[in-house]
């Protein structure tokens, strides 16, 4: 029997998204499109208020866009694409509102131009799966407008129902929740899409402005500054029914306040949950984050830990074993690789622990300056107890840091010991 569409495309509403997921997920289609550029337009206008999401991938054909709109698209997903359902485009945007358009080209040039649209009062009015093709109206060809001349594709996001409110739309409250909105997005693609818009993953440098403004890179690791501590990664096989393949997790023990190159940086590495629900493992998919904070039950969120951050890496082909859910928000890490990282993820929140309280310690004493000569003192010895993890040898460690604090207990305290 066929479900009730009025019905059915409600309820797929509800599916898990917040506002910034829902960008996110639409900005994956565009990687999978091969676009180098995403444009984010997040437009107040009361009731009217609208946002656009614009690429310059290579875009869909006619048949490619009406498959585009089916609940559950008939399309296979290659290893490293971002999709996975073929829902995304459909759930995330009318998680948000209840009208969605598409305007799309294939090539460059005179080549039509090619619009779609969803719209739940529609689909309520005659419960049926209705997808429409639009009237010209001054928003779809606003869209036609950002295609300029080439391939690409635009995405509207109409009736905002789940972002504007009901009363007082126009009001200042309903602005301000806008202008919130429109920040934490931006803070949200600049962590979740950091390694293509650094270049890392992908076949460039990925652009993405929100409301003209390009964004900057977030990386989770503080990987620029000189005293971020990196220790030797690990790679694990996983098999799961028919499928194996390999997770990588690194791991890194982040500067105290002090040891940063600047408070600003030290404010802005918090990151957007601050310090303390930051720490934890920053869980990828295909180079896209999917999920961070908190220790996937292997322990838990700790004050003395907060400066303690691990990557866990792993490609389409272990979509099954991480369970990945339709929002791409969350996963669930396998129980057998749960295990493997237990004693790697302690170890990295023991050296962490150790310069929380090497740093605390040192806030009575700020009107003494610290030499240089200590502070490398101290990462010296925190690398030497990172390498003697790596090496299985931290017991002999203990002993060696023991005798030394008996022979040569200056030596110990400069070293951290």
């Amino acid at each position: 029997m066929t479900p009730s569409a009025a019905r059915l495309t409600d309820s797929l509403r509800d599916i898990g998204y917040d506002f910034s997921s829902a960008i996110a997920d639409l900005v994956d289609n565009s990687i999978t499109a091969e676009a180098t550029e995403v444009n984010v337009v997040i437009e107040f206008d009361g009731e009217a208020s609208r946002v656009f999401i614009s690429d310059n991938g290579r875009g869909m054909t006619l048949n490619g866009l009406t498959e585009a709109m089916r609940f559950g698209s008939r399309r296979r997903y290659g290893s490293g694409d971002l999709g996975r359902y073929g829902l995304g485009l459909k759930t995330a945007s009318l998680s948000q509102g209840r009208c969605l358009t598409v305007v799309t080209r294939t090539s460059a040039g005179r080549r039509v131009i090619q619009t779609r649209q969803l719209d739940l009062d529609l689909i309520a009015e005659f419960d049926d799966w209705l997808i429409i093709e639009p009237a010209r109206n001054e928003i779809v060809e606003r869209a036609r407008n950002l295609l300029e001349d080439g391939p690409g594709t635009v995405v509207i996001w109409e009736n905002l129902d789940r972002v504007v409110p009901m009363k007082n739309s126009a009001g200042g409250w309903a602005r301000r929740r806008f202008e919130t909105l429109q920040q934490k997005a931006a803070e949200h693609l600049a962590m979740v899409f950091h390694k293509f818009l650094s270049g890392e993953v992908g076949q460039g440098p990925l652009v993405i402005t929100v409301n003209g403004q390009k964004l900057i890179p977030w990386d989770p690791f503080a990987r620029a500054e000189k005293a971020t501590q990196e220790l030797v990664e690990q790679v694990f096989e996983i098999e799961h029914g028919d499928a194996s393949g390999v997770v990588t997790l690194r791991r890194y023990v982040l500067p105290g306040r002090d040891q940063f190159s600047s408070q600003a940086e030290f404010d802005r590495m918090s990151g957007p949950l601050k310090w303390n629900r930051q720490q934890g493992l920053y869980i990828y998919r295909a180079g896209r984050l999917v999920q961070w904070g908190g220790w996937a039950a292997v322990r838990s969120i700790d004050e003395h830990t907060k400066l303690a951050r691990a990557s866990l890496e792993f490609d389409t082909d272990l979509d099954e074993a991480f369970n990945i859910n339709v929002a791409k928000m969350r996963v669930t890490v396998p129980s057998e690789l749960r295990q493997m990282i237990e004693r790697p993820i302690n170890e990295i929140c023991s050296l962490a622990d150790d310069l929380y309280r090497k740093s605390s310690n040192s806030k009575g004493d700020r009107d003494r300056p610290v030499s240089d000569n200590f502070s490398a003192g101290l990462d010296v010895g925190l690398a030497l107890k990172a390498a003697a993890m790596d090496a299985g040898e931290i017991g002999a460690f203990k002993k060696i840091a023991a005798e030394l604090r008996k022979s040569d207990p200056k030596i110990a305290k400069v070293l951290g010991l």
